[in-house]
């Protein structure tokens, strides 16, 4: 680790409200758009704060998101192993690949196909709430409800068999876990792309009418290629989702004022959906890149083979484009904001998670009117390893 750079990544979040940002990280932003910053293997990166230099980076192909590259940010040797076993998937692979196979599954997660399914999502969502309230006036809001429901749905969007969500779920998690360690890191992948590939054979034989088998009728990628998207696919379809309607159901409990403006008025909750987004932020250290030739942004120059880290959780609340970003605010247009990322690595399944947050939160709130926590803030446990932010148990009654 250089002295040179007294700010770190990951920074950790200091005690206080949940959703506040770190203090290093709001220390780089006063200091600039782009400041140098140390990471844990005694390397340095490019620190991007301010929304204008983030949407700059993530829409410009000279930055890679090559995680192979040398000084890719926070990329230890165990990590890179982790990436090099799993380049199958779409995120880690470049310009034209990258755009090939991203045009195969925009069909299936664009705008109309995703309207065609809220009847089926809506009826999942009262599904599930049916069997939490029939268990009685309490429960974890977690286990119950923000996980049964994202699964659910990538689940029949995929074509995997429900019954196996608990296997893939707990799987995901520790995968996900930068506490859990690398050696069980691994293995949990390892496991989920046995399953998956075990999957993508029984779809070879009997093919049904979800993404899975399109993708593999299709005939432009190999069955491993779509057994490595389809896990993408799975992990970012629930882990993201769950993570953004248990925190979303807790910021607003913590916001009565902009609770209630969402209760009186349910036509606000598109607009509401973005904010919390915005807001919440769940990919808490960064996006990625390295720079593939000399980049000026912010009034810095950033040297080929620079490591480039997009602190997006920062950029939504940058102060000339959100004012009082760091308030949540339910009536802001915050639809700039870059919670999906931005450019060619944008997420694909964006039109569908905002149709999950929109009708499983106001299907909630409808339903439990004296939704309320069971437990202090300050007991809750929060997801700080992971690399989307979250929180373990939701204790609430209602």
């Amino acid at each position: 680790m250089t002295s040179a750079h007294p700010l770190m990544v990951p920074a950790p979040r200091e005690a206080g409200c949940p959703f506040d940002l770190p203090q290093d990280y709001r220390k780089a932003a006063q200091q600039g758009p782009a400041v140098k910053v140390g990471t844990p293997n005694g390397s340095e990166c490019w620190l991007i704060t301010h929304h204008e230099a983030a949407h700059a980076v993530l829409g410009d192909r000279r930055f890679s998101s090559d995680a192979m590259l040398p000084n890719f940010p926070l990329m230890s040797e165990e990590l890179r192993k982790m990436v090099s076993e799993s380049r199958k998937s779409t995120a880690e692979i470049d310009d034209q690949e990258h755009i090939r196979r991203r045009r195969m599954l925009t069909a299936e997660f664009k705008a109309k196909t995703v309207e065609a399914l809220r009847p089926r999502i809506q009826s999942m969502v009262d599904e599930v709430l049916d069997e939490m309230t029939a268990d009685g006036s309490s429960a974890d809001l977690v286990s119950r409800f923000a996980l049964p429901v994202p699964s659910a749905v990538i689940c029949l969007l995929l074509g995997v068999p429900y019954g196996d969500h608990e296997f893939f779920m707990e799987r995901s998690h520790v995968m996900l876990d930068f506490n859990a360690g690398p050696e069980a890191m691994m293995k949990a992948r390892l496991e989920l792309m046995e399953y998956m590939n075990r999957l993508v054979a029984d779809k070879e034989r009997e093919p049904d009418d979800a993404l899975i088998s399109h993708l593999l009728t299709g005939g432009e990628l190999a069955a491993d290629e779509v057994a490595g998207t389809a896990l993408l696919l799975l992990l970012a379809g629930h882990e993201t989702t769950s993570s953004m309607l248990a925190l979303s159901t807790l910021a607003l409990l913590r916001n009565p004022d902009q609770l209630a403006l969402l209760r009186e008025d349910p036509a606000l909750i598109k607009g509401a959906v973005e904010e919390l987004l915005r807001y919440l932020t769940i990919v808490q250290n960064g996006v990625g890149r390295v720079a593939l030739e000399d980049v000026e942004i912010g009034g810095q120059t950033i040297k080929a083979g620079d490591g480039v880290l997009c602190m997006i959780s920062v950029a939504n609340r940058d102060e000339a484009v959100f004012p009082g970003g760091g308030e949540l605010d339910l009536t802001r247009d915050a639809r700039s904001h870059l919670s999906f990322g931005f450019g060619i690595h944008q997420c694909v399944g964006q039109s569908l998670a905002r149709a999950e947050l929109q009708i499983a939160l106001e299907t909630l709130l409808r339903r439990l009117p004296e939704l309320r926590l069971t437990v202090p803030v300050e007991e809750l446990r929060f997801r700080d390893g992971v690399g989307f932010y979250g929180v373990e148990e939701l204790p609430v009654a209602w």
